[in-house]
């Protein structure tokens, strides 16, 4: 059996592992990337295309290596369509937007981590993880050509993304590595790439249509004028869609599709969960969507999974360095994540919750009664502000769902709550049971509020 011996084996090509990666090699230490698939198809990745935040990547493969994949640079804002209300609703969305060409987007951050002086191993499917007497993780097994090979390193961080077979085959019972993970806090996504003979009018925008559930929409996302990428998703707790006949059959009746090529399918599932409480065992990282570093709301996730990325690589030199590999060395990881965006995406969690228990029409019948910029604003803003504009601004046009403003009201409340509480994340393994216990006191004021069912 084949051994291949690295101080980091990183898990995956996607953009938290090529930015692990990257952050290593580039401190002077051997790490290599172990991805499944073929060298030409690696990068190619189910995705929505749309990338907030970005004007901000770590620079060990800077903004300025990504932006060939940057195809639309004039979205600005969020375009709800609301069949049912017979309306369009625009919300402005703060910072930087792009929609991006997510195959060249691949094949740029591998290239950066190349590079960087990563070694990539292709098409090595893996299929089981080491670890020593005591636990901590030395490397993974894989299958390439039909040789098992071994990968072995001080530090393996699992980057292949949701609902990883490495955490699977892990032990991680004596650590504190997240495991209340359960496929229902997932999202199935199917997206094609479709060529339009014509400019559409909305190429500045980010455009959403909801399905007849509450817990899935429809996307139409401009690459360029008439490149445009179109998916759904669905939370897995929820009946299942057929998503390709559901996505064409909302594609038939637009007439601006009508003679329209599709030139990409692919299908693929994402966190729809907060991040994980911990992302750490001996030996062992998980970033990105296999650590849920994915905005909840959106299954946005690029740009933090980057900077995940990057605070991995950091945490996984330091361990090189002081011979230390143990979850205590690794654990300021989880809190520089925690700090940056986890945070924010823990919160946000709250709203994706909210809308398995709400009606959609209830729900779309609000979002049409409300003006776009006071929406964005109140978004925006802390929960006085947010109960003082809906109120006051809103009073006439809202009238028939006032009991449905006090709601998301009394929601955005418990997502304050839980953002401060977040902000208070432990230093240290030892603080986490205790910062858990009370994070799930909070969690139970949230199922209350929105009447959903428990998700974790």
């Amino acid at each position: 059996m084949p051994t291949h011996e690295y101080d980091v084996v990183v898990v995956g090509a996607g953009t938290s592992g090529c930015y692990t990666a990257a952050t290593v090699a580039d401190a002077g230490y051997d790490v290599a990337i172990v991805e499944r698939k073929t060298e030409e198809e690696a990068g190619h990745i189910a995705c929505g295309d749309a990338l907030k935040g970005a004007d901000n990547f770590p620079e060990v493969i800077p903004k300025s290596q990504l932006e060939p994949a940057f195809t639309n640079t004039g979205v600005d804002h969020g375009r709800f369509e609301i069949p049912r209300e017979d309306t369009v609703l625009d919300i402005p969305v703060p910072g930087e937007l792009a929609v991006i060409d997510r195959w060249e987007y691949g094949r740029c951050v591998i290239e950066g981590a190349e590079r960087a002086g990563v070694d990539f191993c292709y098409d090595v499917v893996v299929q089981d993880v080491q670890q020593d007497d005591s636990g901590r993780v030395t490397g993974v097994k894989g299958k390439r050509d039909g040789r098992v090979h071994e990968f072995t390193g001080d530090v393996v961080v699992d980057a292949a993304g949701s609902l990883s077979v490495l955490q699977d085959k892990v032990d991680v019972a004596d650590a504190t590595f997240d495991t209340n993970v359960s496929y229902s806090q997932f999202c199935s996504a199917y997206r094609e790439i479709v060529e339009v003979p014509e400019p559409v009018e909305w190429d500045d925008a980010l455009v959403f249509k909801p399905t007849d559930r509450a817990a899935g929409y429809l996307w139409y996302f401009p690459r360029t004028d008439t490149e445009i990428n179109a998916g759904l998703g669905f939370q897995m707790n929820e009946e299942p869609m057929q998503l390709v006949d559901d996505l064409k059959a909302d594609l038939q009746q637009r007439p601006e599709f009508e003679g329209a090529e599709v030139k990409d399918k692919l299908g693929a599932a994402l966190p729809t969960r907060r991040p994980y409480d911990s992302a750490t065992a001996p030996g062992f990282v998980a970033v990105g969507d296999a650590a849920g570093h994915v905005n909840p709301t959106t299954g946005g996730g690029i740009a933090g999974a980057a900077y995940a990325g990057k605070y991995a690589g950091e945490r996984a030199i330091r361990a090189i360095e002081t011979g230390d590999a143990s979850e205590s060395m690794l654990w300021e990881y989880n809190e520089q994540v925690m700090d940056h965006f986890g945070a924010r995406y823990a919160a946000l969690d709250v709203y994706n919750i909210m809308a398995t228990a709400i009606d959609v029409d209830d729900l779309m019948g609000l979002l049409a009664a409300l003006p776009g910029q006071k929406l964005a604003e109140a978004l925006y803003d802390g929960s006085t502000e947010f109960g003082l504009k809906l109120k006051l601004v809103t009073a006439l046009k809202s009238f028939g769902y006032w009991s449905e403003i006090a709601d998301f009201y009394r929601a955005k409340q418990q997502a304050d709550r839980l953002l401060e509480h977040y902000q208070d994340y432990p230093s240290s393994p030892e603080g986490l049971p205790t910062w858990q216990d009370r994070r799930d006191d909070i969690m139970t004021d949230v199922y209350e509020v929105t009447g959903a069912d428990a998700k974790y």
